[in-house]
């Protein structure tokens, strides 16, 4: 067994360390170590404070994205991926995938949470990332298991313009090009349908005839949907742009993992990758303060919503509190919920939603009344993320200890 970390240090400079598909250990980040310590302010109070080193590096995050306080961050959010990656792979039944797969895949998602994060709404990164990585996760693996054995005329096919985009963003191609590469493709997938079946997953290229016809109904449509500047394109550009399209996706799907300790140079001097890093500027006493401030203020709210979610769970009738428990503390299907309880499948599916359904309305009350948040669609999509999540916390709790 292998012990969770406890200290503020370690739980902002270390990475887990895998061998095969066990879990053996922690890595401390040196360059890491050091801005900690170096960042650590006066009151022992605020050095042991979990969620105030959260709300330090999310500012730092927020105000210069490539400091190193995404790479706090990240060391942060490492057992909250462990957790996730652990519960799919023995959720899946295929082994295909390993915690350590299922591990990197998600660690890799970290920018989609940090962007999502709101952390004036009172919650805590980790229930929220855990929510998100879980999600996203689960995405991947039902993408990959296509895309992984799919021909790149298969998986531009395949793929949708939302996935696309961010593939193409992940490269770091600006909007402007974009805009060409997904129009190009939406003629692609206009005009190559083929007429003989080569089975589901290994489509063969586009003929040049295909590609022709292709270029032309681009040239075309450029006209109606890009700049007046936008160029014409031939039949051998388009392919190129298709071809580097379905390499960005699966880099996308595939993304590669360098170590910020992996050594470099001519051998004469000894250097990590992590030593060119830029160094966080020293904050003032002033910003220490109104951090302190404001995580006080977050751990108020994050007891009062708790307080909240209690009480709605209390007051639901028992036969929805036993169906609740079931399927979110034991992860029962609706099905087997049905079984148990004798009762019809439909009629689970009912009690489920009807109770989120209360306990939402409670937390968005809540919040609209007392924390002052206007509560648009995507706003209470937060919302809703969050309490699914702590109800499976409240329910079925992590144990203390990683698993090897």
């Amino acid at each position: 067994m292998m012990q969770a970390r406890k200290t503020i240090i370690s739980l902002f400079t270390t990475f887990l360390q895998f061998d095969s598909d066990k879990a053996i250990g922690w890595v401390t980040d040196g360059r890491l170590k050091r801005n900690i310590v170096n960042s650590q302010v006066y009151s022992s109070e605020i050095e042991n404070s979990e969620n105030f080193w959260v709300t330090y590096w999310y500012k730092q995050w927020q105000e210069n994205s490539k400091s190193l306080a995404k790479e706090h961050l990240l060391a942060y959010l490492q057992e909250t991926c462990y957790w996730v990656a652990s519960k799919t792979v023995k959720n899946i039944y295929s082994p295909q995938y390993t915690v350590s797969d299922c591990f990197q895949m998600t660690i890799a998602r970290t920018d989609k949470v940090l962007k999502g994060f709101k952390p004036e709404m009172g919650f805590s990164l980790k229930n929220y990332g855990s929510a998100i990585f879980s999600s996203e996760l689960k995405e991947l693996l039902r993408q990959e298991q296509e895309i992984d054995i799919c021909t790149n005329w298969r998986l531009l096919r395949k793929l949708t313009q939302k996935r696309l985009t961010e593939s193409l963003e992940n490269i770091g191609m600006n909007s402007k090009i974009i805009e060409r590469y997904v129009l190009a493709w939406k003629c692609y997938q206009m005009l190559y349908t083929p007429t003989q079946r080569t089975g589901i997953r290994k489509l063969q290229k586009p003929s040049p005839q295909t590609w022709e016809a292709i270029a032309e109904l681009y040239n075309n449509q450029r006209l109606k949907q890009l700049p007046s500047s936008t160029p014409e394109c031939s039949a051998e550009i388009i392919e190129k742009w298709m071809i580097a399209s379905a390499k960005a996706v699966r880099a996308y799907f595939y993304p590669s993992h360098t170590s910020l300790n992996v050594p470099y140079g001519n051998g004469e001097v000894s250097r990590e990758l992590i030593d060119d890093l830029p160094g966080d500027e020293e904050k003032s006493p002033i910003s220490q303060i109104i951090i302190q401030e404001e995580k006080l203020a977050r751990q108020v709210q994050q007891n009062r919503i708790r307080d909240v979610l209690l009480a709605a769970v209390e007051d639901l009738d028992e036969e929805s509190r036993q169906i609740i428990q079931l399927y979110y503390g034991a992860e029962l299907s609706q099905q087997q919920i049905a079984k148990n309880l004798e009762m019809k499948q439909y009629s689970i599916s009912r009690r489920i939603s009807k109770a989120r359904e209360v306990l939402l309305y409670k937390l968005a009350a809540y919040c609209k009344e007392s924390l002052h948040i206007s509560l648009n669609p995507p706003v209470l999509d937060y919302i809703s993320t969050l309490m699914k999540e702590w109800l499976k916390l409240k329910f079925n709790p992590p144990t203390s200890e990683m698993e090897n």
